[in-house]
């Protein structure tokens, strides 16, 4: 692949290939909204390269599902995937986005997120699928808060 990939909002359409990204990566789908409201997908020459999303909790919100297929990987499809959420999120209004990681944890502090314990997320935040069910205890918590624009 030459360059890095096309960065759009998901539509529904795209629903199976992110899901079919997030099992291959052993990723959970879990809460995964068939819309894809507040998804964004990397496209490449050779179809779906990465996908990422959020979830928002009022001035909050949980970044999940970030994934990048494993041939695009080192290529600049992840950082291109998170700066786009990281601006769409600016631009919404949203103060702080937390995650959880179990494999990413040395990859995100490069776009300002920091290592938190998991009772410093907010009620709000923590009644996500993802941090209910779908991650396990063991899995890295992560904050990044938001200067206004």
């Amino acid at each position: 692949m030459s360059g890095v990939a096309d960065v759009r909002s998901a539509t529904a359409a795209d629903y199976p290939a992110v899901i079919a990204l997030l099992e291959a990566a052993g990723l959970p789908t879990a809460g995964v909204p068939r819309t894809l409201g507040d998804f964004l997908v990397a496209n490449s020459e050779d179809g779906l390269a990465g996908a990422i999303g959020l979830e928002r909790y009022g001035s909050g919100a949980l970044l999940r599902s970030a994934v990048v297929r494993p041939g695009d990987q080192g290529t600049g499809i992840g950082a291109a995937l998170v700066h786009a959420l990281l601006d769409r999120a600016r631009d919404g209004g949203l103060r702080e986005i937390y995650l959880l990681t179990t494999t990413a944890e040395r990859w995100f502090p490069r776009f300002g997120f920091t290592p938190i314990e998991r009772e410093q997320v907010p009620d709000a935040v923590r009644v996500s699928v993802e941090f209910r069910e779908a991650c396990p205890a063991s899995a890295a918590v992560m904050r990044l808060l938001i200067d206004p624009a």
